[in-house]
């Protein structure tokens, strides 16, 4: 059995040809790694727009329960707030229905103002005739658009 050797030939233009591969392979990979990066940053942002449009559901359901243990109240809801603290609820001040509209919203503002980015606000419309008809709403900035967000509740005790 002989063994023979094989003898490749190169020729010189072949030279630097796997350096070229490995740079297109650099680059191709490097614009593959930006597109994961700004998916995740798309991520990023839909989930903290989600969590404040949750956040704004839950405090508009929490005002409308107020409103409906407190339809005396009437009108006193109208408006954006902030209130006063009258102490109505936990303390021992025996409160008006519209002293304790003025301390609901005193509270729910101090949730708002908590639980939203800086900038967020509220307003509570009353349409009183024939019935009434509360409308809750909700707004907050969000990074990178130009109008701000909001949630609108409507309430018909």
């Amino acid at each position: 059995m002989t063994i023979r050797a094989v003898r490749t030939r190169t020729s010189s233009a072949a030279h630097g040809f796997t350096l070229v591969e490995v740079l297109v392979a650099l680059v191709v990979m490097s614009v593959g790694m930006l597109g994961i990066a700004a998916l995740y940053l798309e991520g990023l942002r839909a989930g903290r727009t989600a969590v404040y449009r949750t956040t704004a559901v839950n405090l508009a359901a929490d005002m409308a329960d107020r409103i409906r243990a407190n339809l005396p109240a009437g009108n006193a809801y109208a408006g954006t707030g902030p209130g006063t603290d009258e102490s109505c609820v936990n303390g021992g001040a025996d409160c008006t229905p519209v002293q304790l509209a003025d301390d609901d919203w005193f509270s729910w503002s101090s949730q708002i103002e908590a639980q939203l980015p800086q900038g967020a606000n509220a307003e509570i419309l009353v349409n009183a005739a024939p019935a009434p008809v509360y409308t809750i709403t909700l707004q907050w900035p969000e990074i990178g658009q130009t109008e701000a967000a909001s949630y609108s509740l409507r309430l018909q005790p």
